[in-house]
């Protein structure tokens, strides 16, 4: 079974179970200042989770495009990837634990309709409970009609919970492991489960989480109102199961890519596993190995950060995507490839990717150029860059002279057996503000967006804002990227120029007209078709459902002077805002500007 039939056959499973079928966000979050990228399928449906009300209705489904660059490190060995897919079917406070329960189990098993998975390998784990809140013996009970007892083990927190934080909603969760071995590993004791989840030996397929508890500052407060279920599969790890292959670099996802990369290089891939080689002594096997793993992982995550509208820069996700574009070149280097090689990797991933995700067929061109003049840059700077480190040059300095990502200098650095201090590094690094908080560690740990009072009226003012470029400096400005906290708005457009102080004046008083005018913002539900027809502003690189939510900002007489496709939330009305003040514009990329902005 190919990985889009895998793929295909899971959204048909649900839709006739009465499941909507709603595209992958952007891997860009729209509103969600506490991560770059979309890290996990729920991010996107928080707000929906929350108990927005979605325009698809309450039973939904899809496979969400998601980025973790935490284990960047890791990758290379046999599990590790920065990009990957989310298959996700949600309740909305429709169906609970009895259908959720089943229906998983009915994907993975069923021989038609599903992925006909032995049975006799299945393993679940459920909640064993703690002071806030009881064991899932609700979740036990209805595995048991599925699965023998001794295949179903009661697990804690760290393991079968799941929360937002210290605020929102949590509840207990139940995790699908399938053993992959050509010798099944059969029953097994509860600490014989533990010890093969820990060594690999059982690998975790689905996750069913059910959301019926809400926190309050890190404690459970009672049960929820509206109980959701929030389940998810990654697409590459069931692939590998499907196809009954070692790692997920050896399914149909990657080894085109890899044959690519081994015709260019005239190196092998290998087709013994990591531990034979090492056992053999042949680490020079594992190296190259790694190197062509790393290759084809962070070009599928470049092509795709690309796609959804990330450029390269020093800061944030354009930070991130430099650092990512940066190390295929290195290791691209390592293997032998020549300067220009990476654009016929290009063609071969867009090439597989383009029926699920049209859009990087759209953008080719643009992923191809952002890709080209990255590649460029850093090889006008690497040779100078490299025979600075070799004296021996502070890492700051490398960053800010040469574009060097400092994990660049300490790889380089350990590859010669010397430590660099990470410690100054940050402190230069904070000291001078190259880069944005953001950047710095703990980034990719993820989270829920803050729907706090002053997000939500920033988030307005965001609507008015792009209203105002549009209308005072080019009709033809387009959002390329948001960011909004708590203090702040911030938003990338493309422009060509460097606004004038008078530009900038005209703006904030465009905004300000608006709030003191006191207009009216109101949220409509409408087909994807017509609100394309009445030119509401999408968001770059995303695709959209066929009912699809739109806010309108109307004047005195009804007549829309912003209209967006968005999820919300904000007020409803502009006066609630305050006085609107750009506090810095400045470059982002090539033809994007950014601006930051304040409510005071």
């Amino acid at each position: 079974m190919t990985s889009n039939e895998i793929r295909q056959k899971f959204l048909k499973f649900f839709e006739s179970r009465e499941h909507k079928i709603i595209p992958s966000a952007s891997l860009i979050p729209e509103n969600d200042p506490s991560v770059l990228f979309n890290t996990a399928g729920m991010q996107p449906i928080v707000p929906y989770l929350l108990g927005q009300k979605h325009p698809m209705g309450t039973r939904l489904v899809d496979v969400q495009k998601c980025v973790r660059t935490g284990d960047i490190d890791e990758v290379g060995d046999n599990r590790h990837l920065t990009f990957f897919e989310m298959l996700g079917n949600w309740s909305l406070g429709d169906y609970f634990k009895p259908e959720a329960i089943q229906w998983s189990f009915e994907f993975l098993t069923d021989k038609e309709e599903g992925l006909g998975l032995d049975i006799n390998r299945i393993y679940v784990t459920v909640f064993e409970g703690n002071d806030d809140a009881s064991r899932d013996i609700e979740a036990f009970e209805i595995w048991k009609k599925y699965l023998p007892e001794g295949r179903i083990y009661f697990l804690p927190a760290k393991n079968n919970w799941w929360s937002a934080g210290d605020n929102g909603p949590c509840g207990p969760d139940t995790e699908i492991f399938y053993d992959p071995n050509e010798s099944a590993l059969g029953d097994m004791t509860h600490d014989e489960f533990v010890k093969a989840d820990d060594e690999g030996r059982v690998i975790e397929v689905w996750n069913n989480v059910f959301m019926q508890y809400e926190k309050k500052e890190g404690k459970v407060i009672g049960k929820l109102a509206q109980h959701n279920v929030d389940t998810g599969m990654g697409l590459e790890r069931i692939t590998m199961v499907c196809q009954k292959v070692k790692t997920v670099f050896d399914t149909d996802l990657f080894t085109p890519i890899i044959s690519k990369i081994e015709e260019l290089s005239n190196l092998k891939y290998g087709d013994k596993t990591d531990e034979e080689y090492i056992k053999e002594g042949d680490q020079c096997w594992v190296d190259t190995r790694r190197e062509i793993r790393i290759v084809a992982d962070h070009i599928r995550t470049a092509i795709f950060m690309i796609g959804d509208g990330a450029t390269p820069s020093n800061a944030g996700a354009g930070y991130v995507l430099r650092r990512i574009i940066r190390r295929t070149i290195r290791f691209s280097d390592k293997l032998g490839l020549k300067s220009g090689s990476i654009d016929s990797l290009l063609d071969i991933i867009i090439e597989k990717y383009k029926g699920a995700y049209p859009e990087l067929e759209k953008n080719k061109n643009i992923i191809k150029d952002e890709i080209k003049k990255e590649e460029n840059k850093f090889r006008q700077t690497l040779e100078q860059g490299l025979k600075e480190f070799e004296r021996g040059t502070d890492p700051f300095d490398l960053y800010q002279s040469y574009g060097f990502p400092v994990e660049l200098t300490e790889e380089l650095a350990k590859e010669k057996g010397i430590k660099i201090d990470r410690a100054d590094f940050d402190k230069k690094l904070k000291e001078h503000q190259e880069l944005s908080r953001t950047s710095s560690a703990g980034m990719f740990k993820g989270g829920l967006a803050n729907h706090s009072d002053k997000t939500v009226k920033l988030h307005t003012a965001h609507h008015l804002l792009l209203a105002a470029l549009q209308n005072i400096v080019s009709k033809d400005i387009k959002q390329r990227g948001s960011n909004i906290t708590e203090e702040r708005l911030r938003m990338d457009f493309m422009c060509d120029h460097k606004l004038t102080d008078e530009e900038k004046k005209e703006v904030e008083d465009w905004v300000n007209d608006k709030i003191k005018r006191g207009l009216n913002v109101v949220r409509k539900e409408m087909p994807l078709v017509e609100a394309e027809k009445i030119g509401a502003e999408m968001e770059f690189g995303a695709k959209y459902p066929e009912v699809v939510s739109l806010y309108f900002i109307e004047d005195e007489n009804g007549n829309a002077i912003s209209k967006e496709f968005c999820g919300g939330p904000h007020v409803s009305n502009t006066s609630e805002l305050g006085y609107f003040k750009i506090q810095k514009e400045e470059a982002s990329s090539a033809g994007v500007r950014r601006i930051k902005a304040v409510l005071e």
